[in-house]
């Protein structure tokens, strides 16, 4: 099980402060880039112009925190990165209780969580706080430190191209713009990361894959305003690997549409390794599938998580820890995309080279003795043969009659050994 693997790399870079852009990035990416040393690093400068958007300034922080009127030190944001509201303009000041107010977070429904807060595209500042510790705030002087710089500077991110037979293309999109959460920032890019392994050790590829470690939202945006028309010509489908680490039922959100080759590939997997799993509408959407699926990009992207962003308690908060995580459940959803991937692969389009059904006997494929288990076997092949005739392709047909792709693996290699059917 490749579990413990996986949660040790969320364990590595679960203390980096991260965000749209600085050194935070910069080193998650060179630590991924450490476990796939062909991963590519691009910087992409401040200014540059995305679409309706632009690339941020860079943003990168020294210390923070706000001393009290008993000269104890709260709000340290070297205790936790998330006491610091995501691009907090640079500040040494002190004032009053009141005025401190207006630059505090807390959650009353979950008071000992410190929420995830940002303000990227307006100048503030501001601190978050358990609510527990924010009602103990007694009347009197505080003073406001935060060392960080917003300066010109680079979005930086990570891409990965392995070729296949094809230039067709299966896409992974994952986000590493979010600080120190686990299932919500981490979960999905060491879950792609060692997908990228798996792909790279694959010794056939039918596929090329686009694998992307971006900031979410301006990344995407960034990363099809440079690469949109190759995308859109060769990409067959991908999946935003987001939320995958907890130990709960998974979760499908669908293409724009629900009707892509991702769909269907996530759908097929989900229903036969799962039995149970919460469907979305795509109107739930919330991460870089906006992106993906807009109008005039329109590309074939799904996501398959644990439990999905926004709908449990933890998410953008500081309960969104290590302890939320497992082994169990970060190496669950890597072999559901493996599956996936293996489905894609094999998913090809059969042909019989017979006229009516085939004399299965003759050749070997009927069993002399009938069980329950071989009645199986051969209902399944005669119902694939039936199919075979170059209008369903190998998942639709599984669909179809109601089996897992996989158990047609073996059926086919027997077919094509009789020169039963043949692929297109």
């Amino acid at each position: 099980m490749l579990g413990y693997k996986i949660y040790g790399l969320c364990k590595e870079l679960f203390p980096i402060n991260r965000s749209l852009t600085g050194d935070g990035v910069r080193e998650t990416l060179n630590i991924i880039k450490r476990e796939i040393p062909s991963l590519k690093l691009y910087e992409v400068p401040s200014g540059t112009q995305c679409f309706d958007w632009s690339i941020p300034q860079e943003w990168n922080v020294k210390e923070a925190y706000i001393i009290d009127p008993n000269g104890n030190k709260i709000c340290d944001f070297s205790t936790n990165n998330l006491h610091l509201m995501g691009y907090s303009i640079p500040v040494n000041t002190s004032m009053n209780l009141d005025e401190l107010n207006n630059h505090l977070y807390s959650l009353p429904d979950f008071p000992e969580a410190i929420p995830y807060i940002t303000s990227y595209y307006k100048k503030k500042w501001g601190f978050c706080i358990s609510h527990t510790e924010r009602q103990r705030l007694e009347d009197g002087t505080y003073k406001v430190f935060i060392d960080s710089k917003l300066e010109d500077g680079y979005l930086t991110y990570g891409e990965l191209i392995i070729p296949g037979k094809t230039t067709e293309e299966i896409f992974f999109s994952t986000y590493i713009c979010h600080p120190s959460m686990a299932n919500n920032e981490l979960s999905g890019p060491a879950v792609v990361t060692y997908l990228a392994k798996y792909i790279k050790g694959l010794k056939e590829r039918r596929y090329t894959y686009r694998i992307i470690f971006i900031p979410e939202t301006i990344g995407s945006i960034m990363y099809l305003s440079k690469h949109i028309d190759v995308m859109k010509k060769n990409i067959v489908a991908g999946y935003n690997v987001t939320c995958v680490g907890d130990n709960n039922a998974y979760s499908y959100l669908p293409s724009k549409y629900g009707n892509t080759l991702s769909d269907k590939a996530a759908l097929h997997v989900l229903k036969h390794m799962t039995g149970n799993f919460k469907s979305y509408s795509f109107l739930d959407r919330g991460s870089d599938e906006r992106q993906y699926c807009s109008p005039n990009i329109n590309l074939p992207i799904c996501s398959v998580m644990r439990t999905k962003y926004g709908e449990y308690d933890e998410y953008h908060t500081s309960l969104d820890n290590l302890d939320y995580i497992s082994e169990e459940g970060l190496n669950g959803a890597y072999e559901i995309y493996i599956k996936i991937i293996e489905t894609l692969e094999k998913n090809y389009t059969y042909i019989s080279n017979t006229l009516c059904e085939p004399q299965l006997g003759k050749r070997g494929l009927y069993p002399t003795t009938s069980t329950k288990d071989t009645h199986n076997v051969v209902k399944n092949m005669l119902n694939f043969l039936v199919y075979c005739d170059g209008d369903m392709d190998l998942l639709s047909i599984a669909d179809k009659i109601n089996v897992p792709i996989w158990d047609l693996y073996e059926t086919i290699e027997k077919l094509n050994e009789k020169d039963l059917i043949r692929r297109e």
